[in-house]
This record gives C-alpha cells, sequence and structure tokens, in this order.
C-alpha cells in the first residue's frame, strides 16, 4: 500500500513550485486496484506549513497515460482560464504532470490549489446551476475543439457505470423459462431504442469533466459553483453526456428530506439549466425518450446492486417476483416520457 509522509511529500511540492514544506497530509481517496498490486489512485490534501493547502493526486491507473493526465489537467486549466470556477492546476518544468517511483510505485502526480466548501447534497437550485455549469464546459470544449482521449464514465454507447443492457440477458435461462413471450419482447424493444440512439454514435466528441456530482462540486465564499475532479475526463457526445449526468445527478447524490417527487424535479431543473447555456435541439429532444427510457429500464442498481436486484432474484429462484420485474422493465421501454424542459 502507497503511503507518504509530509517529508516525502515536499520535495513534490517543490517540483511544482510550493517552496513552504508539507506540515500535515490528510488522504481524500484511495483506491487500491489489486492487494499489492501496481495500481493505485491517492489523493491527499498537504498543508504547509505557511498555512497553504493543495490537493496532490497520484495515479498509476489502467488506460491512464501520462499524455492522458496531462491533457486532463489542461482541460481543466483551460476552463479556468474561460471563467469556470475550478481550482489553479500548477506547472512543473511547464508540464502538469510528473512521473515518480515512490515505494516501489510508478505513478503520475499532479497538483493543484484545495477548493474548500465542497457541496454534500444537491438542491433544486444547485441542480440548475449544475446543468448550466455543464453547458458551459461542453461550449468551451466545442468552441475550442478540445479532446481527451479515453474512455468515460457515462457513455451510452459504450459500457458505462449508469445502465447495462447485458446484465438482463446474462439471467437470459431464467428469464426466458419465467415468462418466454415477456423476455423475447424486451429484448425487441430494446434494440428498437437502441437503433433510435445509434445517431449518437455519429456526434462529435469532446473533452468532458466526465463525473459531476455533489462530491465533485464546491461553493466558494462568494457564492460561485465551481467543479473539481478531472480525473475521469475524457471525450464524449456533448448531448450524450449531459443526459447522462443529469439522469446521475437526479438518482446518485444526497438530497434535501422535504423535497417531494425529487427524481423529476432534480432532473427537470438540471435540464432547464443546461438548456438555458446550450439549448437543446430537436433533434436532441427526440432523442431523449429512447436514451432515457434505456437508462430507467436497464439501471445497474436495479439489476445487479440493490439487495431485491434482478441478478438477486433470480438467485433466489423467485419466479414471481422476477415477473413482476420483467413487467416494470418492458413498461420503461414503452412508456417513453418527453424531455421536462
Amino acid at each position: 500500500m502507497l503511503t507518504l509522509t509530509p517529508g516525502e511529500v515536499t520535495p513534490i511540492l517543490r517540483d511544482f513550485g510550493v517552496l513552504s514544506p508539507a506540515a500535515a497530509l490528510t488522504e481524500l481517496q484511495r483506491y487500491d486496484y489489486t492487494e499489492g498490486g501496481p495500481d493505485v489512485r491517492l489523493i491527499l490534501r498537504a498543508d504547509t506549513e505557511d498555512g497553504r493547502r493543495f490537493v496532490l493526486r497520484l495515479r498509476r491507473e489502467p488506460e491512464v497515460t501520462r499524455a492522458r493526465a496531462e491533457a486532463q489537467s489542461r482541460f481543466a486549466r483551460l476552463l479556468r482560464d474561460r471563467g469556470i470556477e475550478t481550482p489553479r492546476v500548477l506547472r512543473s518544468e511547464g508540464f502538469f504532470v510528473r512521473e515518480y517511483r515512490l515505494h516501489g510505485y510508478r505513478v503520475l502526480a499532479n497538483l493543484e490549489e484545495f477548493a474548500p466548501g465542497e457541496l454534500t447534497l444537491v438542491d433544486l437550485p444547485t441542480a440548475e446551476e449544475t446543468g448550466a455549469l455543464l453547458a458551459r464546459t461542453h461550449n468551451i470544449a466545442e468552441a475550442e475543439n478540445v479532446h481527451v482521449d479515453g474512455p468515460v464514465l457515462f457513455d451510452p454507447l459504450q459500457r458505462n457505470d449508469l445502465f447495462r443492457f447485458s446484465l438482463f440477458t446474462d439471467q437470459g435461462d431464467f428469464l426466458r423459462q419465467t415468462d418466454e413471450t415477456l423476455y423475447r419482447e424486451i429484448i425487441r424493444r430494446y434494440y428498437v431504442l437502441r437503433g433510435r440512439i445509434q445517431t449518437l454514435d455519429r456526434a462529435p466528441r469532446y473533452a468532458v469533466q466526465g463525473d459531476i456530482s455533489d462530491c465533485n462540486l464546491y461553493r466558494t465564499g462568494e457564492g460561485k459553483l465551481g467543479i473539481f475532479d478531472f480525473n475521469n475526463c475524457g471525450d464524449n457526445g456533448l448531448f450524450a453526456d449531459a443526459v447522462m449526468q443529469a439522469v446521475f445527478e437526479a438518482r446518485l447524490m444526497d438530497y434535501p428530506e422535504d423535497l417531494p417527487d425529487r427524481e423529476n424535479r432534480i432532473l427537470a431543473a438540471f435540464l432547464r439549466g443546461y438548456h438555458r447555456e446550450r439549448p437543446f435541439t430537436r433533434e436532441e429532444r427526440e432523442l431523449w425518450p429512447s436514451l432515457y427510457g434505456l437508462i430507467q429500464a436497464f439501471w445497474l442498481s436495479d439489476l445487479k446492486w440493490d439487495p431485491d436486484s434482478l441478478e438477486e432474484l433470480v438467485k433466489a429462484g423467485d419466479r414471481e417476483a422476477a415477473y413482476t420485474r420483467m413487467e416494470g422493465i418492458l413498461r420503461k421501454l414503452t412508456e417513453l416520457p418527453e424531455m421536462p424542459v
């Protein structure tokens, strides 16, 4: 496991132009991909002796090359230069990323100023602000023709972190035995909707931050909404990114307890903010029902992660509950709501 002391971090700070020694370190995030393996993500807050705070990101991760990490930081810096609130990324000898060997780990390192005021929940005004913020980053990426080579979390035409059709077909033997006709109709409807959204594959792709969420948003002392964490930055179609991020924010954040009809209202607020900065086209509005239907029908948690997920129902041999779940999936594939904006 990669662990560092303030004394070991001080030379890294110095490489990025921070001359005050590190006085204390706080671990903000750690991913050890395999026990004792070479891949790791370690994010530290370094407090210096002169009272400043910085975020040091140390990464060796699958598919993250030095060129990609440099492009991610360069995009973050461009957004800041174009008026988006995001922490200042520091350079070392003209680059944002350096390579180090630390305790047997070969890692990529970059350093940015620490941004206090991290959000802990999303309410309606914040959702609308977040949609507008995402739209402004999209406008900048498109206008500047910015690209960051690499996969993203929320590409609806690829493996993504929101929905996955294959998790449904993985249970195909059990589901066919439960109701062959219903199972086949779900498959048929999937391919109809998948065909409708295939036009997304022809859309231009540009750099996106890739992971807008409450834990990656902050509010400045002046009340301005900002964004950090470009670890998942890559290229995506901008409409696809907007839809997936909107659903992500409406379903998987923390929210005020007294917010009725939360998902629909958060979703509508996010899209309203986005539309104000980057209006949806007629063609995009027409794509919404099909894409949203697929996301709803094959939502990852419903299929795999929840205690009553489809996978768990199949493991338990509960055909009645599995049949009811399939009915719900088909309903989501056929009752397709219009875009709520």
